[in-house]
């Protein structure tokens, strides 16, 4: 029976959430697997991954082919690593203790790079809100001195005009009166 270790998706339409899985390379995309080895969201940035980082290895030592894109998960998680120092163990080349620090120390090293990248994320993401509320404050206060000037200038023309009127009045008045006086 050949294994491949392949993702199985679940979620909903439009938010894909997968699990790490060893299945019979005849079964469906998302039918019986053998054993759920970890789950990945990539949904979230950077995306989440969960791996059981020995049982990946002991199914790639029992012969098990990862799919492309289980490959590139079980490399950014260590287990490639760990199988291929495991195999130095077994060779003789490595003592368990070696191979077990220097899982150690690359696993530490690819920690700080995904802390660094989080801490760039979230300090873009805040950059871009204080932009984005900059932006905002100040469209507002040109809204407003818009709206002030306008309310001036609204001002300015209804006592241009307030002016003429009440001197047409009175200058009618007396047309009136004549009008009055000549039908008399």
């Amino acid at each position: 029976m050949s294994v491949k270790i392949r993702l199985q998706r679940h979620g909903k339409k439009g938010k894909p959430f997968y699990w790490i899985v060893a299945a019979d390379a005849r079964s469906k995309r998302d039918g019986k697997f053998l054993e759920k080895l970890g789950t990945y969201n990539p949904n979230t940035n950077p995306a989440t991954i969960d791996l059981n980082i020995d049982k990946a290895a002991q199914w790639l030592f029992n012969g098990a082919q990862p799919t492309d894109t289980a490959r590139a998960i079980l490399s950014y998680k260590g287990a490639l690593l760990k199988h291929h120092l495991d195999g130095g163990v077994r060779k003789g080349a490595l003592t368990q203790e070696q191979a077990d620090a220097k899982l150690a120390a690359w696993l530490e090293e690819k920690a700080g790079k995904v802390a660094t990248k989080e801490t760039g994320l979230a300090k873009a993401q805040a950059d871009a809100k204080a932009a984005a509320l900059k932006a905002e404050k100040e469209a507002n206060e040109r809204r407003i001195a818009a709206q002030a000037e306008a309310a001036k200038a609204a001002e300015a023309t209804e006592e241009v005009v307030e002016t003429p009127e009440v001197e047409a009045a009175t200058e009618e008045a007396p047309a009136t009166e004549e009008n009055n006086e000549t039908e008399a």
